[in-house]
């Protein structure tokens, strides 16, 4: 259980994301309410990854199978995104299928009571009489956070992780990316030194902003940042990289980049956000796409990611190489969120140390 009955709201919203990771924490260490990238360390990321793996292998049999479903039938999560996604939904369903978990899910308001003016806080809130977790996304910056403090301080406390936040936080996702290249570079010497380069929309890109963070945890990893000005990686990210002395750069030149790349992470454009309709369109970014000459720039080592879905940023003639491992990306995501989803319930240990 999360110590946020020990603060109140207004007084825990006035610190940092760091220090409002052990309000968010249970004993262990391990989140109960899993709301931003901050609040995971080294440790914790070697953790959820070796349970990650652990998981992977179990499931390789049907014996592991069916022991991995019953780890959790007693539970129920509810998946409440209210903002539209497909893949996030369904690797979160499939990490809990993965578990034995029942599950239940609103896609849209329309079909809530919202649609009768219900608010979001009153639509959690009764979620939480009738499930164990509520995964939720959302287009509403900060709304995560706050349903974590009032269920906290509720008679029916119960863990919410955040799939998706505003234009903030995406923690998951960064947990899927960081687990990516682990396995990527598991036996070519780790991420610690790598050069990493995010290239498209990082001003409004939430997986850049969580995953950004998560490379700090790792030793000597450089990120380039490569975009049009007027989607440049924000304040706030670079903020926390020279606060941490993390090497970054700022780029206009996807290529030159490229050439010294491990990890390439496109992005799309997050024209969803436009202030006004077609605003993005004006922007140039032509320069900003990877195509068969990158890849024949990129690293035989180096890998290629994007969080997905995606337009044109990636030529599709990329796909085959093997360096491409956007599609590993999806499929990791299932185990590294099944990981997570143990954790916050306290299976860490009976699956790691599980007969199978």
């Amino acid at each position: 259980m999360a110590k946020l009955t020990e603060i109140g709201w207004n007084e825990f919203t006035s610190l940092s994301l760091e220090a409002k990771r052990p309000y968010l924490a249970r004993q262990d260490g391990m989140p109960y309410h899993t709301l931003f990238a901050q609040q995971f360390d080294r440790s914790l990321l070697e953790r959820l990854c070796a349970l990650a793996n652990r998981i992977r292998f179990i499931n390789k049999s049907k014996e592991g199978a069916l022991y991995l479903k019953s780890v959790l039938a007693h539970k129920r999560a509810m998946l409440y995104f209210s903002q539209p996604s497909s893949r996030t939904f369904l690797s979160h369903l499939a990490a809990c299928q993965l578990l034995g978990i029942t599950t239940g899910s609103v896609r849209d308001a329309a079909t809530s009571s919202e649609f009768k003016g219900e608010s979001k806080e009153d639509s959690i809130r009764t979620f939480s009489s009738y499930f164990d977790m509520i995964i939720m996304r959302s287009p509403e910056q900060g709304l995560a956070e706050k349903m974590a403090w009032e269920l906290s301080n509720s008679s029916r406390p119960v863990p919410i992780l955040n799939a998706g936040s505003g234009k903030d936080q995406h923690p998951t996702q960064a947990l899927l990316d960081v687990y990516t290249l682990m396995r990527s570079f598991e036996n070519n010497g780790g991420v610690d030194g790598r050069t990493v380069v995010f290239c498209g929309d990082l001003l409004r890109g939430r997986t850049v902003r969580s995953l950004s963070y998560l490379l700090t945890e790792f030793s000597g990893v450089r990120q380039l940042f490569v975009a049009p000005d007027e989607l440049q990686v924000p304040p706030d990210v670079t903020a926390i990289l020279d606060r941490k002395g993390v090497a970054y750069e700022i780029s206009g030149d996807l290529r030159a980049c490229v050439a010294r790349a491990d990890a390439v992470y496109m992005t799309r454009i997050q024209d969803e956000w436009d202030s006004s309709k077609g605003a993005s369109a004006k922007i140039d970014t032509h320069r900003f796409k990877f195509g068969a000459e990158e890849l024949a720039i990129l690293k035989p080592e180096g890998v290629i990611m994007h969080p997905l879905p995606r337009r044109d940023e990636i030529a599709t003639c990329c796909d085959r190489d093997p360096r491409a491992m956007y599609w590993r990306q999806m499929r990791n995501g299932m185990w590294i969120r099944a990981a997570l989803i143990a954790s916050t319930f306290g299976f860490e240990e009976s699956i790691m140390n599980c007969g199978y």
